[in-house]
C-alpha cells in the first residue's frame, strides 16, 4: 500500500504540521487537513510511516462526524479536497484529506474515560483519583467506571506531553460556561459512540475530543473524532478487568517501545521493525471494518 509520510502541497500556503496532520490555508475561512501516515507514540513522532493509516483515520472520522452531527456542529464543509489543489497533487489528498472550516482552537483537550486505564490508572494508583476526581477504592486496571468521567488535558507543544488538568483549571483557562458546555457535550458524544460501538463488539475505553469556535462563537467538533489514534478500542469478546486489554490502535508500537531499555521516550525516535509496522496497520484497518462495517476505500 502506498504511504504518505509528509505532504508537499505547493498550490496552497502551509499553515503548519502536527504529529499526524498537515494543514494548509484554503482562502481565509477554510483549511485543507491532510492526514498522513505518520505515527506518534509517547508524543514522539516515529520515523517510519504506517501505510494507509492516514486514510483509515480520515474515513473513520468522517463516519463519526456524520453519526454525531446532531449533537454538535463539526468542522466539515463538504468541499472536495481534490478541488482545492493542483492536478499533480490530487494523489496526496485523495481519501486522506478534508476541507474544514477555519476555527479558533480551544487549547484544552476534552478527554472522557469510561474505563480506568493508561495515565488515569497510574494517577489512581498514586492518589485514588483521576484529575482530581476521587474514585472508589479497590478498582482494578481496566475496570469500567460507574459513569464516564471528564478529565481535561492542556495541549502541549509538538513533542511535549499533554498535561492532565483539573476541571477547575480548565474553567480558569477558558471560562466556566464554555468549560461546562464542552464537558457536557463530550460526555454525550462518548456515551452515544460507546453505545453504538457496543453493538459492533467494541468497547471504547476512553477518547479525546478537540473543539474550536467559529466567528460567531459557536462551538464545533474539529480535528479528528473517535479514531484509533484518539481513542482506546478494545474487543469486547476478550475484555477482562485486572489487565491491559488488547487494543485496536498503536499498542503494537507502544509494547515494542516499552521493551527498549535504552530509549527514554524522547526524540529522536528509534527505528520500528517491519513486523511491528505491518501488525499496527492491520489493527487500524480491522478497527475501521469492525466499527463501521466498511473496508478502506480506494
Amino acid at each position: 500500500m502506498k504511504s504518505l509520510y509528509q505532504s508537499t502541497i505547493k498550490s496552497l500556503p502551509l499553515l503548519g504540521r502536527g504529529k499526524v496532520r498537515d494543514n494548509y490555508a484554503v482562502g481565509d475561512d477554510k483549511i485543507l487537513i491532510v492526514t498522513t501516515d505518520r505515527l506518534s507514540a509517547f508524543d514522539v513522532v516515529m520515523n517510519e510511516p504506517i501505510p494507509g493509516k492516514g486514510m483509515v483515520l480520515n474515513q473513520m472520522s468522517d463516519f463519526w462526524f456524520e453519526k454525531l452531527k446532531d449533537i454538535v456542529p463539526n468542522h466539515l464543509t463538504g468541499v472536495a479536497p481534490e478541488s482545492v489543489v493542483s492536478a499533480d497533487e490530487v494523489d496526496q489528498v485523495k481519501g486522506r484529506a478534508v476541507v474544514a472550516k477555519r476555527l479558533k482552537p480551544i487549547l484544552v483537550e476534552a478527554v472522557v474515560r469510561g474505563y480506568i486505564i493508561g495515565s488515569g490508572w497510574k494517577d489512581y494508583q498514586t492518589t485514588g483519583a483521576v484529575c482530581g476526581i476521587a474514585l472508589p477504592a479497590g478498582l482494578r486496571q481496566a475496570d469500567k467506571l460507574a459513569t464516564p468521567i471528564f478529565t481535561p488535558a492542556a495541549k502541549a507543544d509538538l513533542g511535549e506531553h499533554d498535561e492532565n488538568i483539573s476541571f477547575a483549571e480548565m474553567e480558569n483557562r477558558i471560562g466556566k460556561e464554555l468549560a461546562a458546555k464542552m464537558r457536557d457535550i463530550s460526555i454525550k458524544l462518548y456515551q452515544t459512540a460507546a453505545d453504538y460501538a457496543a453493538t459492533r463488539g467494541i468497547i471504547i475505553a476512553d477518547t479525546k475530543f478537540e473543539f474550536g469556535l467559529d466567528e460567531n462563537g459557536t462551538l464545533h467538533l474539529m480535528d479528528e473524532v473517535l479514531t484509533a489514534d484518539s481513542s482506546r478500542f478494545w474487543p469486547a469478546d476478550s475484555y477482562a478487568p485486572g489487565m491491559s486489554p488488547p487494543s485496536f490502535d498503536k499498542q503494537f508500537v507502544r509494547d515494542y517501545l516499552e521493551t527498549l531499555k535504552d530509549w527514554n521516550k524522547t526524540a529522536p525516535a528509534p527505528a520500528l521493525p517491519a513486523d511491528v509496522i505491518e501488525k499496527t496497520g492491520a489493527k487500524y484497518r480491522e478497527a475501521l471494518q469492525r466499527l463501521t462495517g466498511e473496508t478502506l476505500k480506494d
